[in-house]
């Protein structure tokens, strides 16, 4: 049994709606245990390497210093778009390490261009941007794992 990566993601989505706590897979070459806890979907496949969730980190307390990556709009002024991660995976900026990111902070883009690529399962997929506008902040590290819906990159629509 052949299961790519778009038939493994809709099975993590049509389970996410369900009360089903553990959900398994199994034939001759592949076995996948997805399981429900505290409402976060975490999948396991003793027999293929799948991506696995990374933690969220620790909120930050007094004594830890905050250094955003560049700054952060004021709640009130909440009129940008997020584009969101398609999948699990690794996030690049660029699409190679010798070249440039696709985008910077302060950058227009327009509908449909490639704006990261998300690694998963060795495979390189494309993010494009759903909206026009400018970049005012890009949320994620080159090279840092990401979960499926997480906000990669804001944008203030043109």
């Amino acid at each position: 049994m052949q299961l790519d990566f778009n038939q493994l993601r809709e099975l993590i989505a049509a389970l996410e709606g369900t009360d089903i706590s553990e959900f398994t897979l199994k034939n001759d070459d592949l076995e996948l245990t997805i399981r429900k806890e505290s409402g976060v979907v975490s999948a396991a496949a003793p027999m293929m390497t799948l991506p696995q969730p990374v933690p969220a980190a620790e909120s930050p307390t007094a004594d830890t210093p905050v250094t955003p990556s560049s700054p952060t709009p004021p709640p009130s002024a909440a009129k940008w778009v997020e584009i969101v991660s398609p999948m699990v995976g690794t996030f690049y900026r660029a699409p190679a390490p010798d070249e440039p990111p696709f985008v910077d902070v302060g950058d227009r883009i327009s509908s449909q261009q490639t704006v990261c690529i998300i690694e998963a399962m060795k495979l390189m997929n494309e993010v494009e941007s759903e909206v026009t506008g400018e970049v005012i902040e890009i949320l994620v590290e080159n090279g840092e794992p990401v979960e499926y819906n997480q906000p990669l990159m804001r944008v203030l629509p043109a």
